[in-house]
């Protein structure tokens, strides 16, 4: 069973998969597709472009059911990403950083200086007790299953100018980078909390950020994207998700 957001959806890695609405751009190369076809798992994968931890209790949208529901007490492996939605942690705080360099122009650092801990304070206060809730409800649900979420690999290296593929100020690098650090941090502490398997993608994803060349990134940047949906990850992407939740499959 695959549940989550766009990154565990492969959204913008063609072929868009047949199983799920067009609307969630699910791809039938994401990872869970890739685990099961390497493994010849039977998949069940519910996972959706934009959700957020909500829409595993309601659903996201007409023709789609909470993503819970595809759970059940037979259920023996479940595999996901979410949190990056929550809050609109990822497309916000990018949105609000772009913003801060077409205002201020040649300013170091605008989107720190402008928002400094309101970007990341409600992935502590709110993401992350969403995070236990959801994970401690996927266990309740499917007792018997081996539960798997992933950190999100890096969209931005540590620090240096990503301009123009990302267009936003060189000294806001690091603080988005930052950001997303705390988001991936809430979401291992959520699993640690609940018995699932972090799979810690900052390692094997650095130099892999979506600032760097076509063939070399794993995340295609917002200008001169090679795929329909920018800031998320390309197929080999996917692919190096799935090799990496493998090897967490595999440790037993």
């Amino acid at each position: 069973m695959n549940l989550g957001d766009s990154f565990s959806a492969g959204s913008g890695v063609s072929p868009v998969a047949a199983t799920q609405l067009a609307k969630c751009m699910q791809s039938e190369q994401n990872f869970s597709h890739l685990i099961a076809q390497q493994r010849g798992f039977r998949l069940a994968d519910v996972s959706c472009g934009g959700a957020k931890t909500g829409d595993f209790y309601a659903p996201q949208g007409p023709g789609l059911r909470p993503q819970l529901d595809a759970l059940t007490p037979t259920t023996e492996l479940v595999t996901l990403m979410i949190g990056g939605n929550n809050n609109n942690t990822f497309i916000g705080a990018m949105g609000a950083c772009i913003g801060a360099m077409i205002a201020q122009p040649g300013a170091q650092e605008p989107c720190k200086a402008q928002y400094g801990n309101s970007l990341t304070e409600p992935i502590e206060a709110q993401t992350y007790p969403a995070l236990v809730k959801a994970l401690g409800d996927i266990h309740d649900r499917s007792p018997r299953a081996r539960v798997i979420i992933a950190g999100y690999p890096w969209l931005v290296p540590s620090s240096g100018s990503c301009f123009p593929q990302m267009p936003i100020a060189a000294g806001d690098v690091p603080y988005l980078r930052e950001l997303q650090a705390k988001l991936n941090d809430a979401v291992r502490r959520a699993a640690q909390e609940t018995g699932a398997t972090f799979v810690d993608m900052s390692q094997v994803s650095e130099g892999r950020d979506g600032c760097q060349t076509v063939g070399q990134r794993w995340i295609e940047p917002m200008l001169n994207a090679t795929q329909p949906v920018p800031v998320h990850p390309n197929a080999d992407g996917e692919r190096a998700l799935a090799t990496e939740m493998m090897k967490a499959i595999d440790a037993r």
